[in-house]
């Protein structure tokens, strides 16, 4: 919990702010838009499931916001299906309880750390208080001038005790339930029923930080997947042509873990690899419940860097994924690059970039840089859809 803001209805809101920070890209096509909406339900679902509830509900707010407020604003709106506009409002539907619910419940919960905080400071006060009779009594300097460090900082009220308050029971806590219908992962428990007790989710799984943090969460990449897309590009680098394939995986414990590489049908040369037929990736992603993680490409005959359409490329999906990765394989000089475009420059001037095709950058200050939020793992094993078949 963010302990910056103490009282329950600041808590309340500055955490609806963190689900309204960003708007909407009119250069990045809507349809990413919607993907996107529909991957932050799945976060969010999966956040709601671990008892993550703060991040769950700026997941939901984030994706309520961006399709009931600004979503109407992008110059390619009239031309989404009604189909998939439909799919959306139900979703929508779908999300407002659960987001109502998920409000209340974070309301009460922040009315008991508040009145808990409150007691602890009155203990404090208390305690000084008798500490200060104590002195006065045996008629001894003050406890400043004992230690000769402490200050008025040393008694200021501090926040309540994050472990202690996870000690409170409160008796409608989510729990996480396996068995929780697949279909749409939004089913609370009711609340109603007695008995609810202690959640089920292990409080030592509980995430060091959260989205309220502003931190990227680490991407876990399985350390075979690099030599599966080699083996898999090989008749192309062998002709120089370029492969690509698309990374997704699915969220555990606030961390992203890459599970799933999607080669799409594609058209490559040998400086560039363009995909086709969309929606077969998305079918992949729906039927596995997958978000996009990035994306991986061979540059069979140079060395591994992001030349400038890759830089185009990337900022689509770091805009709508902060976590998102590049990964390029330049077997010719046996070179891996695990990129990312700067959070505090790169990212924004490619958005504003409208050249196309190869086009030179300036390189000071750097637009991308070697990720440092991924972690490789030999215990998992990536899996290949390959749709060029």
């Amino acid at each position: 919990a963010e302990f910056g803001i103490v009282e329950p209805h600041a808590r309340l809101k500055n955490l609806a702010n963190h689900g309204n920070l960003s708007d909407i890209d009119l250069n990045i096509p809507i349809r990413r838009y919607y993907r996107s909406g529909m991957e932050m339900v799945r976060m969010a679902n999966v956040y709601l499931s671990e008892g993550n509830l703060e991040d769950a509900y700026i997941l939901y707010m984030k994706f309520m916001t961006l399709f009931i407020e600004k979503i109407k604003s992008h110059p390619e709106y009239k031309t989404i299906q009604a189909a998939t506009k439909q799919q959306n409002q139900a979703k929508l539907k779908e999300v407002l309880p659960v987001t109502e619910k998920l409000k209340e419940k974070l309301l009460a919960l922040y009315e008991k750390e508040y009145t808990l905080f409150l007691a602890n400071k009155e203990a404090e006060r208390a305690k000084e208080a008798a500490a200060a009779r104590e002195r006065a009594k045996n008629s001894l300097p003050p406890a400043s001038t004992v230690s000769g460090a402490s200050t008025a900082a040393d008694f200021a009220p501090s926040a309540p005790n994050a472990e202690l308050l996870d000690s409170i029971v409160y008796p409608n806590d989510f729990p996480s339930d396996p068995n929780r219908s697949s279909s749409t992962g939004l089913i609370l428990p009711d609340t109603d029923k007695k008995g609810a007790g202690k959640p089920t989710f292990d409080r030592n799984l509980k995430p060091s930080s959260s989205l309220l943090d502003g931190n990227l969460r680490t991407v876990v990449v399985p350390i075979d997947t690099m030599a599966s897309f080699l083996d898999l590009a090989k008749s192309n680098t062998q002709s120089n042509v370029e492969t690509c394939a698309i990374l997704a995986g699915r969220l555990a414990h606030n961390q992203l873990i890459l599970s799933h590489m999607i080669l799409p049908k594609q058209k490559g040369t040998s400086d560039s690899c363009n995909t086709m037929n969309e929606e077969e990736i998305f079918d992949v992603q729906d039927q596995h419940n997958l978000i996009t993680l990035g994306w991986i490409h061979t540059h069979p005959s140079q060395t591994a860097f992001l030349s400038s359409v890759d830089l185009h490329t990337h900022c689509s999906y770091q805009m709508m994924m902060p976590e998102a990765l590049a990964i390029v394989c330049a077997p010719k000089y046996q070179e891996t690059g695990f990129f990312c475009l700067t959070p505090n420059y790169g990212l924004d001037y490619i958005a504003q970039c409208r050249q196309t095709g190869f086009h030179p950058h300036p390189n000071d200050p750097p637009l991308f840089m070697e990720a440092q939020h991924i972690s490789l793992s030999d215990d998992l094993k990536i899996e290949v859809v390959d749709l060029r078949r």
